[in-house]
């Protein structure tokens, strides 16, 4: 445990390991053990179909809140259920506290149906700007972590996205249609270009880690859910890539983007795929 007179510099300096340890601990518990042994009344619609949540998201979720919370006195926790069961705790990223952003289980169609293709997402900010990340994949137990302005590595090796190769058709994962508004769909619509290979995204960590690979070129997102972005944005940025609102802006955990936005390895097709979304 911390002292409150510590910085978030001094705190993740000597306590970002700690952090990893949560998480895995977490992932340990209450996910893996659930992992494809997912009985029916484990499982429930939040808004449809395509919004699932399971008792791993939910467990998972508490064992977190209480580990981040007693690692970092004076923080808050903004989880993805927490504010599903009440709306009011997303209010926290807008205070002065340092805020954990917490996904437990992001891809939860994918683990429902036992895809190992999701991850438990992690974020710590302060004043709208994160400062750290852990993207931690159970399923195949690979861990990404970020500091800002330390670098994004893979179980500690440093990722570098580089710019995407000449001649070659931009790989763009893009938002799904459910939840996407007329005005969205439209924009998205801009991808289905020549020079522009486009699909549906799964989860959006593993396509943040993906862009900071180097694997994927870019994304393209139509929502501004903290929990779903805050992690990957990090890890994108300090693997060398960018992101980009419609307006030209980076994207802000706080809000008020101009949506769909893009994430890409470098500036350059930051800037084309937000051209083709319509840049305003």
């Amino acid at each position: 445990m911390i002292q409150n007179t510590e910085t978030i510099d001094e705190f993740l300096a000597r306590h970002s390991s700690d952090v990893e340890e949560a998480v895995r601990k977490a992932a340990a518990a209450e996910i893996l053990p659930r992992f494809r042994r997912l009985a029916a009344h484990e499982v429930d619609q939040k808004t449809g179909p395509h919004d699932l949540v399971t008792d791993a998201d939910r467990k998972a979720e508490q064992h977190l809140t209480e580990a981040l919370g007693a690692l970092l006195p004076g923080s808050v926790v903004v989880g993805e259920e927490a504010v599903h069961a009440n709306p009011a705790v997303y209010e926290a990223i807008q205070g002065e506290a340092p805020v954990w952003i917490v996904d437990p289980v992001d891809g939860t169609r994918q683990f429902v149906h036992g895809d190992p293709g999701f991850c438990t997402l992690v974020a710590l900010a302060q004043h709208g700007v994160v400062r750290a990340s852990w993207t931690y994949v159970p399923a195949r137990d690979r861990l990404a972590t970020a500091i800002r302005g330390r670098g994004a590595f893979l179980d500690g090796e440093r990722l570098y996205a580089g710019p995407p190769e000449p001649g070659r058709d931009l790989r763009v994962a893009t938002s799904h249609p459910d939840y996407t508004t007329e005005e969205q769909k439209r924009a998205l619509l801009g991808l289905w270009s020549d020079g522009v290979a486009p699909r549906a995204c799964g989860s959006a960590g593993l396509e943040y880690l993906a862009v900071a690979r180097g694997e994927l070129d870019a994304t393209a997102f139509s929502w501004e859910a903290a929990w779903d972005h805050a992690a990957g944005l990090l890890l994108v940025e300090e693997a060398g890539g960018v992101h980009l609102t419609r307006t030209g802006e980076p994207f802000r955990v706080r809000g008020g983007n101009d949506l769909p936005f893009t994430a890409a390895r470098d500036a350059a097709t930051a800037r084309r795929v937000r051209e083709l979304l319509g840049a305003s």
